[in-house]
C-alpha cells in the first residue's frame, strides 16, 4: 500500500486535534481544533476553545440581523465568538447540532454539521434552531498531506471528538477534557509524543 493510499483511508473528520506543548505557530498553541472534513485533498476545521472579544450578539448586529427581543435573544446574545483558524478570518462559520438542513452545510456526522450560509443565523434569531451553536470567525486549513506530515511531526494529538466537550464545556475547561479523553494531563505532558 502506497503512503498516500494510508492517507486516503484514515479520516480525522468529526476527531480532535489537541496541539502539543511544543507548537510555535501562534495561532495553534494550546487549541483544540474540531477537524470537519479530511480527505486527499487536505482538512479543515475549527478552533473550539479560543473565544474571541466578542459575543453573539455583538455579531448578529454587524451582520444586520440584530436579534429579537425575547428567548432566543437571551439564550445566544451573550454566547462568544470564536477563533476558528487564520482562514477567512472575515467569515463566519457555525458549528452546530443537530445538522438541519441549510444552504451550505457540512455534514460532520450524524448530527453535527458546520454551516457557512445566512440562513443559519436568521434561523436561531427566528425559532432558536438549531439547540445547541458554536459561532467561529474564520477557519483552519490544511493542504493534502500537511495534516499527516505535521502528525508524523508530534505537533499534535488526535482523539476522536466529543460533543459534550464543544456544546456542553466552557472554552477553558475544553482542551483538558479532550486530553483526559486519552488519560493525559496537558500539564504533564511531554514535548515528544509516546512520552506523556
Amino acid at each position: 500500500m502506497s503512503q498516500t493510499e494510508t492517507f486516503e483511508s484514515i479520516s480525522l473528520a468529526n476527531h480532535f486535534l489537541i496541539a502539543m506543548p511544543a507548537m510555535t505557530d501562534p495561532n495553534f498553541s494550546r487549541t483544540l481544533t474540531f477537524i470537519c472534513e479530511h480527505n486527499a485533498e487536505g482538512a479543515l476545521g475549527v478552533i473550539i476553545n479560543r473565544p474571541l472579544d466578542i459575543n453573539l450578539g455583538t455579531l448578529f448586529e454587524r451582520v444586520n440581523l440584530p436579534l429579537v427581543p425575547g428567548e432566543n435573544q437571551e439564550k445566544y446574545r451573550d454566547l462568544p465568538v470564536f477563533f476558528g483558524g487564520p482562514v477567512q478570518t472575515d467569515r463566519g462559520f457555525v458549528l452546530h447540532r443537530p445538522v438541519g438542513s441549510w444552504q451550505s452545510t457540512l455534514n460532520v456526522s450524524p448530527d453535527i454539521g458546520l454551516t457557512s450560509s445566512r440562513d443559519i443565523l436568521q434561523a436561531m434569531n427566528d425559532d432558536g434552531t438549531p439547540e445547541e451553536v458554536l459561532v467561529t470567525l474564520g477557519y483552519a486549513g490544511w493542504a493534502a498531506g500537511q495534516i499527516e506530515w505535521e502528525l508524523s511531526q508530534n505537533a499534535w494529538l488526535t482523539v476522536a471528538a466529543d460533543p459534550g466537550i464543544i456544546f456542553g464545556l466552557p472554552p477553558e475547561e475544553r482542551l483538558p477534557a479532550a486530553m483526559q479523553l486519552l488519560g493525559v494531563d496537558f500539564a504533564n505532558l511531554s514535548e515528544v509524543a509516546g512520552h506523556a
